[in-house]
């Protein structure tokens, strides 16, 4: 349990000389605004994922086979406009592979600016938004989320995907107990845990979950007051997280070498 706590307490707030810096932090940020987002398109826009492309294909299958309810097209959208954010992810990675602060700060603005007009949509549709304005949300909120997860993915904070929590849970079930966990090597993901024990950061994995879950939760509650309310919260934290990237990576500090 003490070493449990301690992962917590490190990723929460990484000390000094951590190789990650304050990486893991912000990306748990990030997680909380994929629950959020996929409140508003799952609950909002009418069952389709923007940042769950698992569950986003899975979707699409049970739309193409007349699943009341479902649309293929806007499944199939969303991919789509997942799949061109991706790619505009993997060109920031390039031009910023030198620096991961300035790579997620630059990533995470333009990311706001995606949120940003997807609440200005959703206030000038009001309530439900019209198939019109429904896809203009899912076209802006899948490039954000694509956006993210290559980032997100070049960065590569072990057990910090800010989306998929499937493999998460399969780490936590599965290396439940010291003789399951994978071997650690120097210079591998699995030699910086907190518990010396060949990556298993139970701790960060726990507060990953969690993560999404808060943002669905609180997603989902406040979708009962406005869509734009949520995007509103997104924004917000997406905001701070830039400010504060931007501070942090205003140094020479090693985590921001690659």
């Amino acid at each position: 349990m003490r070493k449990l706590l301690a992962d917590v307490a490190h990723s929460l707030v990484p000390p000094r000389g951590d190789r990650h810096g304050p990486l893991p932090p912000l990306l748990l940020t990030l997680t909380v605004v994929t629950g959020l987002v996929d409140a508003v398109s799952y609950l909002g826009l009418g069952e389709v994922f923007v940042a769950n492309m698992t569950g986003n294909v899975v979707l699409l299958g049970f739309a193409l086979a007349g699943t009341a309810g479902l649309s293929a097209p806007a499944t199939a959208v969303s991919t789509a406009a997942f799949l061109v954010g991706a790619v505009a992810g993997g060109r920031f990675g390039c031009r910023f592979a030198g620096h991961s602060g300035r790579l997620l700060a630059s990533a995470m603005s333009g990311q706001a600016v995606l949120v940003a007009g997807a609440l200005g949509t959703a206030v000038v549709a009001d309530a439900r938004p019209t198939d019109p304005a429904r896809y203009a949300l899912i076209v802006l909120l899948g490039l954000a989320m694509g956006l993210q997860n290559a980032v997100v993915r070049r960065l590569g904070v072990p057990d910090l995907t800010t989306t998929v929590v499937t493999q998460t849970l399969t780490g936590l079930a599965s290396d439940s107990t010291p003789d399951s966990a994978p071997n650690s090597t120097p210079g591998s993901p699995h030699d910086s845990a907190p518990d010396g024990g060949a990556g298993l950061r139970r701790g960060r994995r726990i507060l990953s979950v969690l993560a999404i879950l808060l943002g669905a939760l609180v997603g989902a509650l406040l979708l009962r007051v406005s869509l734009a309310l949520v995007l509103g919260v997104a924004l917000a934290l997406l905001a701070a997280a830039v400010l504060v990237t931007r501070r942090l990576s205003a140094t020479d500090a090693a985590w921001v070498r690659p």
